[in-house]
């Protein structure tokens, strides 16, 4: 372990040529030009794609499936083998089963809250929050952010989909800067089943979207009328997402990005006509532009489960089974498919990594209302791309379900892999106090 003044940093287990490089910057033998070209060649990834399955999917239904398990546990669904000898997952992710020597799996992830909320901060932040959502720590994507320059016309960390908002401004505000202030929360995004991309900054100007901005008449009618608020005290009050979406509209090529309606039909097509698929698409155009991270968020609707509402995430304390295999399994088997085959196709796998996760897996034991509740012990994450060795399985867990045999990934060491995976490596991490102690998941590199 490496000490940088009092804060600790981790690199692996045992000492790893990763770990040789990371520790010896201050060493004078290593010029800093060959350090510069050694952490360059060993971060593969440009981007990250964070897909949040926020409410937490039950892994025995998905791709921890237990078929030798009584029926109280393993459910109603067969299991079906995969391109990898052994493996099997549950039969509702057929098209997952046949890519899966693309992508790598971990069975052990494990967390240290039950309750949404904090778990979520866990997950995402590496550490619980330490009580409301401006004293959490600062997502993953907000570290990226603060180290990230990125384009000028694009923000370094953008949240695409429903999230956890805060509905009076219509910013993502928990998981986001935390105690670094809004400054660093995600930029928000919202992507609906057709072409309609929306910014929510963008309703501090009325009726205003970016289908409507499109017109270049309209724009510059537009463009104008902030030009003149510009000169009223008011605008110093304005958020900075209001700020990075003025910069996005006055830029054609930025604009262009968010445009779903120019891709090939048959493109979209293959995502599926669903928000999840939509917005997993505008992820891939949002790596092709280089954004550094990108969150895409299944749903919003956690915890409030009584008002008619259909999709209220992965939560299924009630349900389970049928929202498995009529929503929520075929939406992501499509989705995440899809775009790992459009990644590679657009060479661009290689310098993104995808990871797909939720806050906690789900209760083994059926419960009476026919759903499984939170279960913090043991889930699943899955990863591809940059740097990522694929068709490996990392972790076990017992025969039910309960807990891992092998090798638990912690949420610490989650965000310590894909930051360092895209060149935020310990000596930066110490300088901004953030992951502290946090390893590498060694067995996917």
């Amino acid at each position: 372990m490496l000490q940088i003044g009092s804060f600790p940093t981790g690199g692996c287990r045992g000492t790893s040529r990763r770990a040789f490089l990371q520790a010896s910057f201050g060493l004078p033998l290593l010029g800093s030009s060959l350090l510069s070209a050694e952490k360059t060649a060993l971060s593969q990834a440009r981007s990250v794609i964070l897909l949040w399955l926020w409410g937490g999917p039950s892994h025995l239904d998905t791709f921890d499936p237990k078929p030798d398990a009584p029926a109280t546990v393993r459910g109603p669904f067969s299991t079906i083998p995969t391109r990898i000898p052994g493996i099997r997952f549950s039969e509702l992710f057929p098209r997952l089963a046949a890519r899966n020597d693309r992508f790598s799996l971990v069975r052990s992830n494990v967390n240290h809250s039950n309750a949404h909320h904090v778990a979520g901060s866990i997950a995402l932040c590496g550490s619980p929050g330490r009580g409301d959502d401006k004293d959490y720590d600062p997502n993953f994507g907000s570290i990226v952010q603060r180290l990230h320059r990125g384009r000028q016309d694009l923000p370094p960390f953008i949240a695409v989909g429903p999230g956890h908002l805060n509905t009076a401004a219509g910013d993502i505000k928990a998981y986001g800067g935390g105690v670094w202030g809004p400054a660093f929360d995600p930029f928000p995004v919202r992507c609906s089943e057709i072409d309609d991309v929306q910014l929510p900054s963008l309703k501090l100007l009325e009726g205003q979207t970016l289908a409507r901005l499109s017109d270049r008449s309209q724009l510059q009618r537009e463009l104008e009328k902030i030009r003149r608020m510009d000169r009223h005290p008011g605008p110093r009050q304005w958020s900075n997402h209001f700020q990075r979406a003025y910069r996005l509209i006055t830029s054609e090529e930025g604009r262009q990005v968010f445009d779903l309606a120019s891709e090939d039909p048959r493109t979209r097509g293959q995502y599926g006509h669903t928000q999840f698929g939509q917005s997993c698409l505008l992820a891939r155009r949002l790596a092709e532009a280089e954004v550094p991270y990108i969150q895409v968020n299944w749903s919003e609707y956690v915890e409030n489960i009584y008002d008619n509402r259909t999709d209220f995430g992965w939560d299924t304390h009630w349900l389970n089974f049928e929202n498995m295999a009529e929503r929520h399994g075929p939406i992501l088997d499509r989705s995440l498919s899809a775009l790992l085959d459009d990644l590679q196709q657009k060479g661009l796998l290689d310098t993104t990594l995808v990871v797909a996760m939720g806050e906690f897996g789900r209760t083994p034991t059926i419960s009476k209302n026919g759903g499984r509740d939170h279960w913090e012990r043991c889930y699943f994450s899955i990863w591809a791309g940059a740097g990522i060795q694929p068709g490996r399985v990392i972790g076990e867990s017992d025969p039910h379900g309960n807990d891992p045999l092998s090798d638990p990934v912690t949420p610490l060491m989650v965000g310590t892999t894909m930051l360092d995976q895209l060149g935020i490596h310990s000596e930066q991490r110490a300088k901004l106090r953030v992951l502290p102690e946090g390893k590498l998941i060694e067995q996917l590199l």
